[in-house]
């Protein structure tokens, strides 16, 4: 049976942790104010919706064809996780930040040359979503559109939040770090089980 819980516990923790879209994201809203950097919000969405319905198409026709690279899909998308996990758990509470370009095309561009989001993707896809919906296109396209939508809805909170964030982190970095990585361990674990 899907789990709701797993998968949404997945979800959110690989879309709250720093990565391209939240620290630029957090960024712009700091420079421009949170009203001035919706268009780059906006662009992230609209190309994060596009890479998540390509990446779903990609690991669903994959997963079709060749029905043994699930573990090996499964393995490293955990192994991801754990060095996604000891990379958070061992980062300084410094940000860094990308004072690029802060339009909706910007955004979207960024989407193609994320590799977080393409993991995001193949990891939810081959560990939760396929092995009940294989082959089901709409409720994939829903799942991939839910998955866009979530990673967009942290997006907007790292702008919100922008420079709230940033002293958050930076104050309580190592428990904050801590909790990030045990749960982005439980998630690793969680795929096997």
């Amino acid at each position: 049976m899907f789990s709701w819980a797993n998968f949404l516990t997945y979800a959110i923790i690989t879309a709250v942790t720093p990565g391209p879209n939240n620290i630029m994201s957090m960024s712009n809203a700091g420079r421009l104010g949170f009203k001035k950097s919706l268009s780059f919000n906006f662009g992230i969405w609209v190309g994060f919706s596009i890479v998540m319905l390509v990446c779903t198409f990609f690991c669903n026709t994959l997963s079709a064809f060749i029905p043994k690279i699930k573990l090996p899909m499964l393995i490293i998308g955990a192994l991801y996780m754990l060095w996604l996990a000891w990379k958070t758990f061992r980062s300084s509470s410094e940000i860094k930040e990308d004072h690029s370009r802060s339009g909706f095309l910007s955004g979207l561009l960024l989407q193609i040359i994320n590799p977080k989001i393409y993991i995001y993707c193949i990891v939810s896809m081959e560990a939760y979503i396929l092995p009940f919906y294989q082959g089901k296109w709409g409720v994939l396209i829903f799942f991939a559109l839910l998955l866009a939508f979530i990673g967009f809805a942290f997006t907007l909170c790292w702008a919100l939040f922008g420079s709230v964030f940033k002293l958050l982190f930076s104050k309580y970095a190592k428990v904050t770090n801590t909790i990030m990585a045990l749960l982005l361990v439980y998630c690793a674990a969680s795929l096997f089980f």
